[in-house]
């Protein structure tokens, strides 16, 4: 690790997903737990998830943010699209990798895109 990087920011874009985890509360609530515990990340609170965006189809679903130790976890779920629009952000280095594949697997997406990017 550089000594001037801050943090590391992965966004994922997830699409194809299967409709009924991205569209249950109770689900998406587990998926900021098992992230958290995939990262070896400390939850700071209970992750804030509600339902709002009902003026587009294409912006109604849930948001997702958990705030954890070193940043925080947020998400957007699009039901029209069957897509996830993720960002974590960390001060603590994580593997991208697995947290893209442990993502992709939880939400059943056919299809991600994957962006690291270093904040300094």
């Amino acid at each position: 690790m550089s000594a001037d990087i801050f943090g590391w920011e992965l966004l994922l874009d997830l699409y194809d997903c299967d409709l009924e985890t991205i569209s249950s509360r109770e689900t998406i609530r587990r998926f900021a737990v098992e992230v958290c515990e995939q990262l070896q990340m400390k939850r700071f609170g209970e992750p804030l998830i509600e339902h709002f965006g009902h003026e587009k189809p294409m912006t109604s679903g849930y948001s997702l943010v958990q705030l954890i130790e070193t940043s925080a976890i947020v998400g957007h779920f699009s039901e029209f699209k069957r897509s996830v629009y993720l960002d974590l952000f960390s001060c603590k280095e994580f593997d991208a990798d697995a947290v893209t594949q442990f993502t992709q697997k939880f939400f059943g997406a056919q299809r991600v895109i994957q962006r690291l990017i270093e904040r300094q």
